[in-house]
């Protein structure tokens, strides 16, 4: 049922780049282990061991801090559609903030949103498939926008603000290494 590729094959990216949501899993040593949906077309497959989303500021950043102290990460996909498929990519995550050189490197790849922090980028050391047959079928009703007007209200000022008091620790207290 399952199986392993060393890296992100054509197929996977078409069957990446067709799903609305993604989730990420990342761990520190000690503390919790973070799980986060996300969605907002903020994903891209960036080459054959390279991925990597558009990180929206949010009520926490322990991705961010997780990478920081760790750096392992997940990335898992699933089809709520008519064909079943899991696909997750194994790696180790790093970092590109707003105005660093990978970000303006990468950054054209990704959508323009209000409130981007930063880039969160996997460097792929395995692929690997499996059936999903367990997964329930469901459609998309629409995107929520909730959190772009968010940030849009907010304005730059408002957002940088908002990351200083809610973003530079983790629920843990570990340090994000967010920056604004």
């Amino acid at each position: 049922m399952a199986q392993f590729f060393d890296k992100i094959e054509k197929t996977h990216a078409k069957f990446i780049a067709a799903q609305p949501m993604f989730f990420v899993a990342t761990a520190a040593q000690e503390g919790r282990i973070n799980l986060s949906p996300k969605g907002m077309d903020t994903f891209r497959v960036l080459g054959p061991n390279l991925a990597g989303y558009l990180d929206l500021t949010g009520s926490g950043a322990e991705t961010a801090a997780h990478i920081t102290h760790d750096g392992r990460m997940t990335f898992m996909f699933n089809s709520f559609g008519p064909k079943p498929l899991i696909l997750r990519l194994y790696g180790q995550g790093r970092i590109a903030p707003r105005g660093g050189p990978e970000y303006a490197e990468h950054g054209s790849s990704f959508p323009d949103m209000p409130g981007a922090r930063q880039i969160i980028f996997m460097d792929v050391e395995s692929v690997q498939t499996s059936c999903g047959y367990a997964v329930p079928r469901m459609d998309l009703v629409e995107e929520r926008d909730v959190l772009t007007l968010w940030a849009e209200n907010k304005g730059e000022d408002g957002v940088k603000e908002y990351i200083e008091a809610n973003n530079v620790v983790s629920i843990d207290g570990l340090s994000t290494g967010v920056k604004t």
